[in-house]
């Protein structure tokens, strides 16, 4: 085996967790295609792999399936005992507002920087079916077309911290998050006024590349909401 080629490949495959072409959580292709497809040995590949799990950047599961890694899931673990109940205080509704204001407004400021033309065009999907869905849907089920559109701009920022964050952050606070909209439906009966336009107006920014808009439009868009809290 040579040496060379398998610090090649595992330099090679930490420049795509870094830059986000390979998102945590999702699967790596198997040793034998990454094998065939790179032109190198079976060994090599396993050699990469290998130290990549030994640095703690991937975990290999049950049949050989490597899977990546948040790389800040170690430094995210809140004690459970009580979590679910904080999903119903307003002070930490507010709190987790505050961070997302900041948290989105950056993801998208990148997002409009960096996503690829493929992932603009899913963002430009999603978009257009988030339009089209409303209409008898549960406040559960806004809750979740919600998130995910933010997490696919963030999916798109290319920004390492901002995708590891995003995804424990709206995994780990969903229940504030969903709370936040249930508090504002039941207070006003209806989805904000502002909510729709908003969407847009962070859609159109990323799509056009208008970084700086893209940043201020989705910052507004969370504070809009965070301002509901406040009434």
């Amino acid at each position: 085996m040579d040496k060379s080629l398998s610090e090649s490949l595992l330099q090679q495959l930490k420049e795509s967790f870094f830059s986000g072409e390979l998102l945590p959580g999702t699967e790596l292709v198997s040793q034998r295609r990454m094998s065939e497809s790179k032109g190198l040995s079976r060994s090599t590949v396993r050699e990469a792999i290998g130290q990549l799990e030994a640095e703690g950047y991937v975990e290999v599961r049950h049949g050989g399936k490597t899977r990546v890694k948040n790389l800040l899931e170690p430094y995210f673990n809140m004690p459970i005992e009580g979590v679910s109940a904080l999903g119903d205080n307003v002070d930490f509704q507010r709190q987790v507002m505050d961070v997302r204001a900041m948290l989105e407004g950056e993801a998208a400021f990148y997002a409009a920087t960096r996503a690829t033309d493929a992932q603009l065009q899913a963002l430009d999907a999603e978009y257009q079916r988030m339009q089209k869905r409303g209409q008898g849907e549960t406040t559960l089920e806004k809750a979740k077309d919600d998130l995910r559109f933010h997490m696919m701009i963030a999916e798109s920022s290319h920004h390492l911290l901002i995708i590891c964050f995003s995804q424990l952050f709206y995994t780990r606070f969903f229940n504030a998050i969903y709370g936040v909209l249930t508090r504002t439906l039941q207070k006003y009966g209806r989805y904000p006024d502002g909510i729709r336009s908003q969407h847009g107006a962070i859609h159109q920014a990323i799509m056009a590349r208008e970084a700086e808009n893209a940043r201020t439009a989705a910052t507004e868009h969370i504070l809009y909401t965070r301002r509901h809290l406040d009434e």
